[in-house]
C-alpha cells in the first residue's frame, strides 16, 4: 500500500486521539493509602494523600478554635492548636463510660445491659415506693431511667446528670470494684496506646470523681477504636457486637420528653454536671450516650451535610466533641470550642455545629470510602 495513502486511513484515528479527550483513557484514580492505626505516635500524611482538601479543613480550626485533631484511614491529616493536652471534655464522656459498661458484660461481670442496677445499688429498691428498683443500666446509659423524676424507668427522656452520677459510680464502684482512672487505663488507654494525660479526675485527686480529662488526639485513638468495631491492630477490645449494640439502639423519635416533676434521689446523690432534665432533644437521635445522625421526630437529622452513620460525643453542647463517621473513614476531636449551639442544629441550619458540619463534609470532595 503507497504510503500517502497509508497516512490518509490513519490520520482521522490520530486525530480522535489527539482532539477528542473521550477517546483517551482516563488515568486511574489514586489509590489511597491503606488503613493504619497509630503506634507510639500518629503516622502523618497530607490532606491530598487521603483524598482530602485542605481548604475546608483550614476554614474548619478558624470556625472551631481551640485545639483540633483530625484523623483519615488512621492517619493524621490535620490538626490544629494544642490537641497534645488534656482537657476535661464534659459531657462528652458518655460514650466513653458506656463503652465500659460494654466491656462489663463482656467480662461476664453484667449478663446483659437490660440487668437491674438495683443489683449493684440496693437503695433502688425503696425508693419512690419501688418505682426506680426496674432501672436497667440501659435505662441509664439511654437517658431514660426516670430516675428523680415522676416517670417509670423507660417511659421518657431525659438529659439527666444525677442519673449519669449514678452510672458512673454504680458501674465502676459497684460492678469493676476499681475507680474510673484505673478502668480507662486498663481497659482503654494501654491497649489504644494513649499519649497524654488522662483520667477520670480532671480537677485533679481532691475533685470531683467521674469528670474524663482526654486529649484531643487521644481521643481520636478511642474514636478510631469504634469506626473499626471494637478492633485494633488487629486484637478484638470491645466485641462487635457491642460495639452495634452501643451505637445503633436509637430511641424512638415519638418518645416523650419527662415532664418537670421531680422526685426522691437517694440520699446523698451527687450530678456529674447540670440537673435532671436540661435537652430538648434526644428521641431519633440518642444511643448509649452517642448522638447519632439519624431522622429525628420531624423527620429531620441533627447535621444533613454528614452521613446518616456520623456518630457524636457531645461535651457543652458543642465546646468539647469527638466525631466518628465510619462511611467516610473519618475520625475527628475537638475542645475548648466556642461553638455551643449542638442542641439547636436539628431545627435550624445556620449554627456553628452545623457549618462545622459542612466544613467536615466538604474536606472529602468525592464523599466515597476508597475500598
Amino acid at each position: 500500500m503507497p504510503v500517502r495513502r497509508l497516512l490518509f486511513l490513519l490520520l482521522p484515528l490520530l486525530a480522535s486521539v489527539l482532539f477528542f479527550p473521550a477517546c483517551r483513557k482516563k488515568p486511574a484514580a489514586q489509590a489511597l493509602p491503606p488503613p493504619t492505626f497509630p503506634g507510639e505516635k500518629w503516622k502523618r500524611k497530607e490532606p491530598a494523600e487521603l483524598g482530602m482538601a485542605p481548604a475546608p479543613l483550614a476554614s474548619l480550626a478558624t470556625l472551631v478554635g481551640g485545639n483540633g485533631f483530625v484523623v483519615r484511614r488512621g492517619y493524621l491529616v490535620h490538626s490544629w492548636g494544642d490537641p497534645g493536652t488534656g482537657r476535661y471534655v464534659a459531657s462528652a464522656l458518655k460514650p466513653v463510660l458506656s463503652s465500659l459498661l460494654m466491656l462489663a458484660v463482656q467480662e461476664g461481670k453484667l449478663p446483659s445491659v437490660d440487668a437491674m442496677v438495683a443489683d449493684f445499688e440496693p437503695r433502688l429498691r425503696e425508693l419512690n415506693n419501688g418505682k426506680d428498683a426496674g432501672i436497667t443500666w440501659r435505662h441509664l446509659a439511654s437517658q431514660t431511667s426516670g430516675y428523680g423524676l415522676s416517670e417509670p424507668p423507660g417511659a421518657a427522656f431525659a438529659y439527666n446528670d444525677p442519673a449519669i452520677a449514678l452510672y458512673y459510680d454504680t458501674l465502676t464502684q459497684g460492678v469493676f470494684k476499681d475507680t474510673g482512672s484505673s478502668l480507662l487505663a486498663s481497659r482503654l488507654g494501654r491497649p489504644l496506646g494513649f499519649q497524654d494525660e488522662y483520667n477520670y479526675q480532671a480537677y485533679g485527686p481532691t475533685g470531683p470523681d467521674g469528670k474524663l480529662r482526654i486529649s484531643a488526639r487521644d481521643f481520636c485513638r478511642f474514636g478510631l477504636l469504634i469506626l473499626n468495631h471494637g478492633t485494633w491492630a488487629g486484637k478484638e477490645i470491645i466485641r462487635p457486637d457491642l460495639v452495634t449494640l452501643m451505637t445503633t439502639s436509637t430511641l424512638p423519635p415519638d418518645l416523650p420528653r419527662a415532664a418537670e416533676t421531680e422526685t426522691a434521689l437517694i440520699a446523698g446523690q451527687r450530678s456529674i454536671g447540670g440537673g435532671r432534665n436540661d435537652c430538648s432533644i434526644g428521641p431519633g437521635y440518642y444511643t448509649f450516650n452517642w448522638w447519632r445522625n439519624t431522622p429525628g421526630p420531624r423527620k429531620h437529622r441533627q447535621f444533613p451535610a454528614l452521613p446518616e452513620d456520623t456518630l457524636l460525643a457531645s461535651g457543652l453542647w458543642g465546646r468539647r466533641v469527638l466525631w466518628v463517621i465510619p462511611s467516610l473513614e473519618l475520625v475527628l476531636a475537638w475542645n475548648e470550642s466556642e461553638i455551643s449551639d449542638h442542641r439547636e442544629s436539628p431545627y435550624h441550619d445556620d449554627t456553628k455545629m452545623n457549618e462545622a458540619a459542612r466544613l467536615i463534609r466538604a474536606s472529602i470532595p468525592d464523599g466515597k470510602k476508597e475500598k
